[in-house]
């Protein structure tokens, strides 16, 4: 009687201890997506800060126009001259969080 009732126990024991690592797995399977989410969510609020402090710093070149997409940087539009293109991508260079600036400048014909 005794050994019937130590299995039992045992066997509940085997059984809540299979539910909480199932638990567990799922959860962090879960928490994994969450964070995953947050992170897309978070690159797209850092592309639209970099795109801000990069417009705010060419604000005197409104023909200028600034994309960011997951810290990819994309100048367009027309510029005077090869010096105005080329300190547009240096100062898009410059804000933190850049990891590439690609220019589709064209310089105006006078």
């Amino acid at each position: 009687m005794m050994t019937n009732k130590l299995i039992a126990r045992l066997m509940v024991a085997a059984t809540l201890t299979a539910a909480a690592a199932t638990g567990t797995a799922f959860a962090a399977g879960q928490q994994d997506a969450a964070l995953a989410g947050a992170a897309k969510a978070g690159t797209a609020t850092n592309d639209e800060a970099i795109t801000s402090k990069i417009k705010a710093s060419l604000a005197d070149q409104k023909q200028i126009g600034v994309t960011t997409a997951e810290g990819v940087v994309t100048l367009s539009g027309s510029v005077a001259s090869t010096d105005e293109g080329t300190k547009a991508i240096q100062v898009a260079s410059a804000v933190p969080g850049v990891k590439e600036v690609k220019s589709e400048l064209t310089v105006a014909s006078k």
